[in-house]
């Protein structure tokens, strides 16, 4: 689950975007031969262009507001993709894999400062009901009750779930406090009949699932 495909996805979208607007305007060009700047300056005008094409197309579209790669439309840009995602995941066939979720979860919590909790319930035949950040915390870890997914789960008419966290400081690795999360969690939701399905743990480019690892 490369971090560059959800860049190629960010470039698809502007490859679409950009499409529209030239056959709006009558333009014999093809998109594929457009520059990084050129699509850019579609979105945020040329001048603006001009300063943030020397940014990883990453580092635009992940910026959080007040940094100086951060701008308005290409947090749009961000926003639609990650609401496609997750109309995919709903209206798509059952999700049970990390990498079903994972491009989705690395558009949502990838380059965060603090960090999210968040849950994907599923119904019973492992279909998206709807995502939820659950908790947020400071950089040092976020305070997850058992009994409020439990409620949500609930409320939802949940069969199964999917935890995810991001860890801020690019690391991926679960640590022992996500496994004993991942196990008191486990233990709530079974009360009520929820399955845990996986806890995945998004870092810099990459997410490492702790079913694969055996560790739910």
């Amino acid at each position: 689950m490369a971090h560059s495909h959800v860049v190629r996805l960010i470039h698809i979208w502007l490859t679409i975007y950009v499409g529209f607007v030239l056959y709006e305007k009558e333009l014999d060009m093809t998109t594929h031969h457009i520059s990084n700047r050129d699509l850019l300056a579609i979105l945020i005008g040329k001048k603006k262009a001009q300063m943030f094409h020397k940014h990883s197309l990453t580092a635009l579209f992940f910026a959080e507001e007040g940094s100086s790669s951060y701008h308005p439309k290409l947090f749009a840009a961000r926003e639609l993709i990650k609401r496609s995602l997750e109309e995919a995941l709903r209206e798509g066939d059952t999700l049970s894999t990390p990498a079903q979720a994972g491009d989705y979860l690395k558009v949502r919590l990838h380059g965060l400062e603090h960090e999210v909790f968040t849950c994907l319930f599923l119904d019973n035949r492992h279909r998206l009901i709807r995502a939820e950040e659950i908790f947020r915390g400071t950089i040092s870890g976020a305070s997850v009750y058992p009994r409020e997914i439990v409620k949500r789960a609930l409320v939802l008419n949940a069969a199964a779930v999917i935890f995810a966290h991001n860890h801020p400081s690019g690391v991926a690795e679960p640590s022992s406090a996500d496994v004993a999360l991942t196990s008191r969690l486990t233990q709530a939701l079974a009360l009520i009949d929820v399955r845990v399905l996986d806890h995945l743990v998004v870092g810099q480019g990459c997410v490492v699932s702790l079913a694969e690892r055996g560790m739910v």
